[in-house]
């Protein structure tokens, strides 16, 4: 009996106690680093570990991907260019698609085997195409991290391969922006959004290694990466209701974790937010007044297609405007010269900075005299015009004063420049000035 009830009491704890399971009845994941962001605002909705230095196996592809994309969109190489394979490219191992020294291949294709299958052989290739040399192309990656502003990711090459490297690192953080990058460019979706396609005929079959593709609702893309230092690891894309996300996980137990995890995040960022077009009132924006400047007042500019990440359950946007009452010249174009503040629910979510579209230089002396010269101009034009009728005749007479009167340079200059408000008081005003005087008519 006491057997009975004991094997009884065992099966009501299994069912009131799940294993494996969380508070929300979710599967616990372990993972090293994860993160969740707005496409839109780049604004981080959660984060885990975001900015650990991290082993990010082929998600390092990343960075070799919007490289290559820049140089489709700038013209610097085409997809129907064909590139030769060559000793350093077939060389890679891990992922491939078999490249043969010499074999040629279009860079639509060799993309495409980038982006599908991870083949680190066709990255390589294309890093050489773009670059020179591979190690040329690991420099522009580099580069492109600093100008993107990203503190926490170095590379020592393009592929991800971490088995011989020292100093190759990134974090989720810096994967999330530069996979956001990656999104403005179209063209991604033409090859991350793809199940399954094939190279050299049919002869090569290429599987993505993104298995939420066609499995999860909206998923766009964007890189899987494996290796026994990095774990498992995903950056995941997706869009629906016009609102996208970015989830990236680092350094996963399982492949299954990293789908399930990046699943989850993306999950949580739908349910909850939703995107908003900012309306900002154009004539709430005022002109500031600009001291010491070649022009008197600059009205700010903003950027257009503002959007703004907002909880499903927020209020009516709202907005304050704040400017500068002044600014002293000079100024560059991209200064600011104030902002508007947005507001949801008494709490400010967004600020939005105004800006001058303009350079505004400081008023100089030349300037100032400049100035003085057209306001006497404008003031004693009809007198010159009668004085001097012909533009010509002001000429003769200033190349004659010029040889005449050189040896006493006060009266000298004196002449000359009322010579040259006769030349200018002359010119006409407007077409068919010059036909209405030989008419004697009165202008």
């Amino acid at each position: 009996m006491k057997r009975e009830i004991s094997f009884i009491l065992a099966i009501l704890m299994l069912f009131a106690f799940p294993l494996n399971a969380n508070a929300e009845g979710k599967k616990t994941i372990d993972a090293k680093s994860s993160i969740l962001m707005n496409l839109d605002t780049g604004e981080v909705i959660k984060e885990h570990n975001a900015y650990e230095h991290l082993s990010p196996a082929s998600v390092t592809k990343l960075m070799s991907i919007l490289l290559i994309l820049e140089a489709i969109d700038s013209g610097k190489i085409k997809l129907s260019d064909e590139v030769a394979a060559t000793e350093m490219a077939v060389s890679k191992g891990g992922s491939q698609i078999w490249l043969e020294i010499g074999e040629k291949m279009s860079v639509n294709d060799l993309f495409k085997a980038i982006v599908i299958a991870s083949a680190n052989d066709a990255c390589t290739l294309l890093g050489e195409y773009i670059a020179g040399s591979d190690s040329a192309f690991v420099d522009m990656m580099n580069q492109r991290v600093k100008t993107l502003g990203l503190k926490n990711s170095h590379f020592e090459n393009c592929t991800g391969l971490d088995d011989e490297i020292t100093n190759h690192y990134s974090c989720a953080y810096d994967l999330a922006v530069i996979a956001k990058e990656i999104m403005k460019h179209k063209l991604i979706l033409k090859y991350s959004t793809v199940w399954l396609d094939s190279l050299r005929n049919g002869k090569t079959e290429l599987n993505n290694t993104n298995k939420l593709i066609n499995k999860y609702n909206g998923m766009t893309g964007l890189k899987t990466g494996t290796t026994s230092n990095a774990g498992f690891c995903l950056c995941a894309t997706a869009t629906r209701d016009n609102i996208s996300f970015v989830s990236v996980v680092l350094g996963a137990k399982t492949s299954d974790d990293r789908f399930d995890l990046s699943r989850q995040l993306l999950d949580y960022g739908f349910a909850n937010y939703k995107i908003e077009e900012m309306k900002i009132d154009n004539a709430k924006i005022k002109s500031v007044r600009v001291k010491k400047g070649e022009i008197k007042k600059i009205k700010p500019k903003y950027s257009s297609n503002q959007k703004v990440l907002l909880p499903k359950n927020s209020n009516k946007i709202t907005y304050k405007y704040k400017f500068k009452n002044e600014v002293k010249a000079p100024i560059k174009a991209g200064d600011t010269l104030g902002e508007v503040e947005v507001y949801s629910s008494n709490n400010k979510i967004s600020t939005i900075p105004l800006k001058s579209d303009k350079n505004v230089k400081s008023v100089s002396f030349l300037y100032i005299f400049k100035k003085s010269i057209l306001s006497v101009f404008f003031l004693f034009r009809p007198f010159f015009v009668r004085f001097c009728p012909f533009p010509s005749v002001s000429v003769l007479f200033f190349l004659f004063f010029s040889c005449k009167i050189s040896s006493l340079p006060f009266l000298s200059v004196l002449v000359r420049f009322f010579l040259f408000l006769s030349f200018f008081g002359s010119l006409p005003e407007k077409e068919g000035e010059y036909m209405t005087r030989k008419k004697g008519q009165d202008v």
